[in-house]
């Protein structure tokens, strides 16, 4: 043994010499991430309609539109603009803030909240669209994801956007950066969600996304409170937080939408100060970057 030691003290200092990295493995030393550039773009208005009842959003289908304000829907023939029927609940009592509606089938799925009551609480009403009378509801309750805006389809279950406020109808340790958008499954257990990225928070802030829906490329598109300009994100391929693709300018002020039936880039959009109703053409967005996905 005693030998060998001498032999060991030759070999070990050599296999303990680690050798220099290939070329192929980057520098653990690496720039901070540089966000690609926001595409500027500009919809086109094709038609307007009058509809008093446009104050919080507005659903479709291939016959109707219907307008939303609060605890009132109206329900709207397309081709002529001629209101048909009402649905209508006393305001501030079990419906207080119906914010967007989505047709399914022959019925409306409506987000609505307490809002602008604190603690926030929130549910998911159904109205037949035949006769406009309310089907049914289900109470998501008090969350601490906010208060619900809106809700698409999503794989088999929903994806949805929860608001915080930095003002009224906001709690005193959660602002409008707080806000976010959740996936659930068909029986509204949380499976997922987003952080919305800083360049849509500070455009729509103090408020947050009143509306959003998955458009017909994939991507996600939601519109503030107020601004005319709609935000469109995509999936993230790595983390929490979305990608802010394009800003597109519209003639609406923020609130909540509706893409046409048809499957077209169309979208249905109000004007709450004027009680009207717009159909507007979007522009074809691409994505810029290989950490841009479509959400479906």
């Amino acid at each position: 043994m005693t030998r060998l030691l001498p032999l060991l003290a030759l070999i070990l200092p050599a296999a303990c010499v680690s050798a220099e990295p290939p070329a192929s493995i980057p520098s653990h030393e690496v720039a901070d991430y540089q966000a690609p550039a926001i595409q500027q773009l500009t919809a086109t208005t094709i038609r307007e309609y009058e509809a008093p009842e446009a104050d919080q959003g507005v659903a479709v289908d291939r016959t109707y539109f219907y307008p939303v304000d609060n605890s009132v829907i109206g329900k709207y023939r397309l081709d002529t603009g001629e209101l048909t029927a009402r649905f209508a609940a006393p305001g501030k009592g079990l419906l207080r803030h119906m914010n967007s509606c989505k047709t399914e089938g022959a019925r409306l799925r409506c987000a609505n909240s307490n809002y602008s009551l604190t603690p926030m609480g929130s549910s998911v009403e159904y109205f037949d669209t035949a006769t406009m009378s309310h089907e049914s509801s289900h109470s998501l309750g008090m969350m601490d994801e906010g208060s619900l805006t809106w809700i698409d389809d999503l794989g088999g279950g929903y994806i949805a956007g929860f608001a915080h406020y930095g003002g009224n109808g906001g709690l005193a340790f959660k602002d409008a950066t707080f806000a976010s958008v959740v996936t659930f499954d068909k029986d509204w257990r949380r499976t997922g969600g987003w952080l919305f990225p800083q360049s849509a928070i500070d455009r729509m802030a103090p408020y947050a996304a009143s509306g959003g829906a998955i458009g017909p490329d994939g991507l996600l598109y939601i519109l503030g409170h107020d601004r005319p300009e709609l935000y469109v994100l995509a999936k993230p391929s790595m983390g929490p937080v979305m990608l802010h693709v394009a800003t597109i300018a519209l003639e609406a002020e923020g609130q909540a939408f509706s893409w046409a039936a048809d499957g077209s880039r169309t979208v249905y959009t109000i004007d709450r100060r004027r009680g009207k109703v717009r159909a507007i053409d979007l522009p074809a967005v691409g994505l810029a970057a290989q950490e841009m996905q479509r959400f479906r």
